[in-house]
Formats: C-alpha cells, structure tokens, sequence
C-alpha cells in the first residue's frame, strides 16, 4: 500500500516523531470508544449524569455503578498489534513519546517507555475529603467484586485520578505534551476523531509549526486536510506496517 510505504518514509526521515493516540487505537483491545455511532458509551448514557465531576460529588455511588463493568474491561484488556508497534518504533529510535487521551495504560504494557496521559490514568486514587493520593494496585479489583463505593482511610470518597467531564487536564503532563508537539517535526495521529479539546488541537499546533501529519483512524477527521497521510484503516493493521517498513531501515537515533 502506497500510503504505508509513505508514512514510514516520513518517519523514518524525521528528527523528532511523536504520537497522538485516542480510543480508536484500543477498540481492537475490547475497550469500546465513547463516540462511535451504534456502539459508542455516551450513545447510551448521558456522560454529564455519570462521568463528570459535579455528577461525582453529587452521586457518587452512580458513577461507580456506571464504571464498574468498564473498569473490569480496562484491566482485562491487553495490549494489540498498534500498541506493540508503537513500542517498537520508539525503542528503534524513530518514535520520541506517545500522548494518549486513553486511561488504560495499555501503551505501557505494550512496552512504550514515554507515555503522556492527558485524560489521566487508573494506577492512582485521590481522596475526595483529605485530598490523599493511594496507589490503587488491588483497589479496584476488590471494588469491581462488590457494590461499595471505595473509601480513604479518613472515610472520604476515592476518585480515580483520570480526568471527568468539567475538570482540567493535569497541568504538568500537558505542559510535557506541549513540548513534545513543540519539538516534533512529524506526529503519527492513531485511533483518534479529534472531537475532544483541547488534546484535539495539538495537531493543529504541531502543523502550525512546520510538523507533517500522519492520520490513521477509520473515520475522517479535521486533519485530513492538512495530513502528508490518511489512511481510514484498521490501526492494529496499519500501525504494525508501518512499523515493520520502519525496521527494515537502519534504526533511527
């Protein structure tokens, strides 16, 4: 396929590559994405009743009866051929970081090493009361097997540190991402509609700045205007040609 063969032309020839990746690149893991028409999650709940910030501090007994049978889908899931290629690109050389707008660290099992979680992750609660952070290794396992709502030591509310609806993306990881969309010459945009601010915009900060575009993701999006290229393909496909057009080449430092 042409566009494979120029997209890793593209990356191979970069200086400094980075990846932009959304829930599209973990559908193929089991995780459903939340837009998609007929089987996205807000087509069958009202994100604003149960995954915004206001909802969890009204009700948060309902968000937790929401996200119950999601987060046993996201520890469950493992890493696909997109992840794993990802993770090979950068330990080749080619690949300088990965900004994701997922929470279910599946870049890192894959083996990805710098990983920007804008959307946060699931790795850590916050307390609602005392503000305490706790690693949640074994939390949520034991709170997937039951109905209560998981509770600090000071009695207060445990919020997963991931970013709801009505909070602000954690200020340090998106400092780090800016940089990166900064310095980077080509970003690999995987999974991703681009309907989502502000992470939908760092494209048009990347391209602003003289980076060329790669887009792979079923549906159309903004950046096809602008893309060096699209492709409208599976990415647990793609992502592994790619790669392994990349790794025929000399490894890129």
């Amino acid at each position: 396929m042409k566009e494979i063969e120029k997209a890793a032309q593209i990356i191979r020839s970069s200086n400094y590559a980075v990846a932009l990746t959304g829930a599209g690149i973990s559908t193929p893991s089991g995780i459903p994405d939340f837009r998609s028409p007929g089987s996205g999650l807000w087509e069958k709940v009202n994100p604003m009743l149960v995954a915004s910030i206001f909802a969890f501090r009204l009700r948060p007994k309902r968000f937790f009866d929401w996200f119950r049978p999601l987060g046993r889908t996201l520890l469950e899931a493992e890493p696909n051929p997109a992840h794993i290629a990802l993770a090979r690109l950068e330990e080749a050389g080619f690949l300088k970081a990965v900004i994701t707008q997922n929470i279910d660290n599946l870049h890192q099992k894959a083996g990805s090493k710098r990983v920007l979680e804008l959307h946060g992750h699931l790795r850590e609660a916050q307390c609602m009361k005392c503000r305490r952070i706790v690693p949640t290794e074994g939390l949520w396992e034991k709170y997937l097997n039951s109905d209560e709502v998981p509770r600090c030591e000071c009695g207060g509310i445990l919020k997963p540190r991931v970013v709801l609806f009505g909070e602000s993306l954690p200020k340090g990881v998106f400092l780090e991402a800016l940089g990166e969309v900064q310095r980077c010459d080509v970003m690999l945009i995987a999974g991703s509609s681009l309907e989502v601010y502000p992470a939908a915009e760092l494209p048009t900060l990347a391209y602003q700045k003289g980076a060329r575009l790669i887009v792979v993701n079923l549906q159309s999006t903004y950046a096809d205007a602008v893309a060096d290229v699209v492709i409208h393909d599976d990415v647990a496909k793609v992502l592994p040609a790619i790669a392994d057009m990349c790794l025929k080449s000399t490894p890129h430092t």
